[in-house]
């Protein structure tokens, strides 16, 4: 199936591809999914008309199919979870509902933490950040029931899993993991601040998506993230 068109705001240099979680997402399911598509980027500041004929008044990502233009993200993904099914392609929804729900308000304590300006209220951002990170991590060292061997008499007390759900990615690693990497590069970037190295399960789930084409054919380079930023993160000033 060829998925005709999937359009991505551009980067910096009106090209390449720009920082966009929503769209890495996206690139991530198709990938995964093994379908054939294109990416078009977009200069947000040269707008072309073509492109606001095809969606006025959104912003990418969107795609069309079969000449029907989809703009909702989370429609997008349930879309194409519903048309690419088995048997010809993969099922990417997570076998455990927890994995939905795992670190689904890390982004959102990470855009205050970066967001704010003010010193005193610095430090209690940065904890909630570690609050929301430390329960992924628990998360990801916690063994899913699958992974528990009911005839064994040894428990396993730390999981080993590769990702979100188990070994192979699912639409929930296709959420969290572009996030997460912007966390990452972000916060180091403008407030010196590093992931815990204590956070084995995040460190390793981050190691296992670096090693994945899936993932870093679809990642904006670290420099993008930054000038993406540069105007959104704030310095902490008196």
């Amino acid at each position: 199936m060829l998925m005709s068109c999937s359009l991505s705001q551009a980067g910096s240099d009106g090209e390449s591809i720009g920082n966009c979680p929503f769209s890495q997402r996206l690139f991530m399911i198709l990938w995964l999914k093994g379908v054939v598509f294109s990416v078009t980027t977009v200069d947000l500041k040269r707008k072309p008309a073509d492109l606001q004929n095809l969606a006025p008044g959104t912003h990418p990502p969107f795609i069309t199919y079969n000449g029907e233009v989809k703009t909702d993200v989370n429609k997008i993904e349930e879309f194409l979870e519903d048309v690419l099914c088995p048997p010809k392609y993969l099922k990417l929804s997570p076998r455990h509902p927890e994995s939905n729900t795992a670190g689904m308000d890390i982004f959102a304590k990470f855009s205050a933490f970066i967001k704010n300006s003010r010193p005193e209220a610095n430090e209690a951002l940065e904890r909630s950040l570690l609050k929301t990170l430390q329960k992924l991590d628990e998360y990801l060292n916690t063994p899913l029931p699958d992974e528990i061997d009911e005839n064994s008499m040894e428990d396993i007390a730390v999981s080993t899993r590769k990702f979100l759900d188990g070994n192979e990615m699912t639409l929930a690693d296709c959420n969290l993991l572009p996030k997460l990497h912007i966390v990452k590069v972000v916060a180091k970037k403008y407030r010196n601040f590093d992931i815990p190295k204590d956070m084995t399960g995040i460190w390793r789930y981050l190691t296992n998506a670096y090693s994945r084409d899936e993932f870093t054919n679809t990642c904006p380079g670290d420099k993008e993230i930054e000038i993406a930023y540069s105007d959104v993160a704030k310095r902490l000033t008196n």
